[in-house]
Formats: C-alpha cells, sequence, structure tokens
C-alpha cells in the first residue's frame, strides 16, 4: 500500500483496514440459502400475481379462463409452476428454519448446516412429492 503523506500538524496516518469481501469468503450453505430465502421472496410475489390473473380470468369468463389456463399449461407454464412451487416450499422450510432460530435454538454450526441442508433437499423433495401427486390425479378426473 502507498504511503500518503502527512498534513502538517495532523498525527500520522494508519493504513485503512481492508473489508471483507465476497472473494475472501467461501460461500457456505447457510449464507447461500440466506439469499435465495430473499430471491423466492420475490419469486413468491410474481407466482401469486399469476395465481391471481388465473382466477381473475375464471371469474370473467370461459374464454379468458380458458386462455391463461392453455398459456399455464404449456411446457412453459409447466416449468413456471413448478418453479413457482419450488419457491413458495423453499421459502415456507427457510421461514421455519429462521423461526427456530428466533426461539433462540439452532446457532450451533453443524446445526445451522444442517438445517440448510434440510431447507434445501427438503423444498426439492416436497416440490417433486406435491408434482408426482398433481400429475398423478390428473388423469383420474
Amino acid at each position: 500500500m502507498a504511503e500518503t503523506k502527512p498534513i502538517a500538524g495532523a498525527r500520522p496516518m494508519a493504513p485503512k483496514p481492508m473489508s471483507p469481501h465476497l472473494s475472501i469468503f467461501r460461500p457456505y450453505v447457510n449464507m447461500v440459502l440466506s439469499i435465495m430465502h430473499r430471491v423466492t421472496g420475490v419469486v413468491n410475489y410474481w407466482g401469486s400475481l399469476l395465481l391471481t390473473a388465473w382466477l381473475i380470468s375464471a371469474a370473467m369468463g370461459e374464454k379468458p379462463f380458458n386462455a391463461v389456463s392453455a398459456f399455464i399449461g404449456s411446457p412453459i407454464g409447466l416449468i413456471i409452476l413448478v418453479g413457482f412451487t419450488w419457491s413458495v416450499m423453499h421459502h415456507m422450510l427457510g421461514g421455519i428454519r429462521h423461526f427456530i432460530w428466533d426461539t433462540g435454538h439452532g446457532f450451533s454450526l453443524p446445526t445451522v448446516r444442517a438445517l440448510s441442508w434440510v431447507t434445501l433437499f427438503g423444498s426439492v423433495t416436497l416440490t417433486g412429492l406435491i408434482w408426482f401427486t398433481a400429475l398423478s390425479l390428473w388423469g383420474n378426473r
């Protein structure tokens, strides 16, 4: 670090400390899930707008409902719905994880990491179970 010239009459300046940065930290699963919790909150907002559009189209009549249902039933629409389902499950399990912490439990590093992995694998598992059940029942109408 280059030295700076002191101002006449001023105390000598110490070098400024380096702030921790993302390049210094290794991303732990709980750090990534903290960011994902915020991202899924935003995704849930937009997904709820899609759900609202579908409900409003049902109230508007058969033509608008069929148009929105056709989009939702398309391959892109199903990908969006599966992603929205995962987002809701992940956000819900992340909320439960934070609730556990709010009670003053689960602060040891092994427990924090275990809860993080349970949140991640649990959200994928719940999404799979929901969609397996939905698609299994779809043909049984």
